[in-house]
């Protein structure tokens, strides 16, 4: 919805790895049980990723990093990048229960068909398990069942909290956003609404 609205590219790391994962390149292979245990692929294999993504022409009007970055490293090699070529960059961390993510994230389904993506607490499929698109079994993402969710949750914890202080500290405007208990619209509006504030203050200072 924001990559819509704001006319930018959106770039899930989560996203471009599974790309690899399914062309069974030399990359996917090897971090194909990383992301099934749960674990976080080393930094230098992502950054290498992002950094190429970045210089990509639908990056020119902007970006949004979907899932990067997840340490102190990757934040680090971020900042980098970011201030050679003179990119201003608004976070947002959107702040959901954990029980909540469990949930959500176990209760994901998607099509090896078509792609498409349901949830069965708030957009399941009119059918059971079966694709309302294209009619195919829906399946599980490995990186969804719950063991790995928990997983993912305590890397989260011990590498990705310090994040938000790395790039506080380096003076990027960080802004909290309630993820839970709101509809997507109205999570999207107020994001929208925080980056516009912080642009229009860049450009008045």
């Amino acid at each position: 919805m924001l990559r819509q609205s704001l006319g930018v590219a959106h770039i899930s790391t989560g996203d471009m790895l599974r790309e690899r994962i399914a062309a069974g390149d030399d990359l996917g292979k090897t971090v194909i049980g990383i992301m099934q245990s749960g674990g976080l692929v080393p930094d230098e294999m992502v950054n290498k990723m992002v950094e190429d993504r970045i210089e990509l022409p639908d990056t020119a009007r902007g970006f949004i990093l979907d899932g990067y970055p997840r340490t102190v490293g990757q934040a680090s090699l971020l900042d980098s990048v970011l201030r050679v070529k003179k990119i201003r960059a608004v976070v947002v961390h959107l702040k959901v229960d954990y029980n909540v993510v469990i949930a959500r994230l176990s209760g994901r389904r998607l099509c090896p068909t078509c792609g498409a993506l349901y949830s069965l607490s708030s957009n399941a499929p009119a059918v059971s398990e079966y694709c309302d698109r294209c009619g195919s079994t829906l399946v599980v993402r490995d990186d969804d069942r719950e063991e790995v969710v928990v997983q993912r949750l305590k890397a989260y914890d011990e590498q990705t909290t310090p994040v938000l202080e790395f790039l506080q500290v380096a003076g990027y405007p960080c802004h909290d956003v309630q993820g839970e208990g709101r509809g997507p619209q109205v999570i999207e509006k107020e994001i929208e609404a925080i980056i516009e504030g912080d642009f229009v203050k860049a450009r008045q200072a």
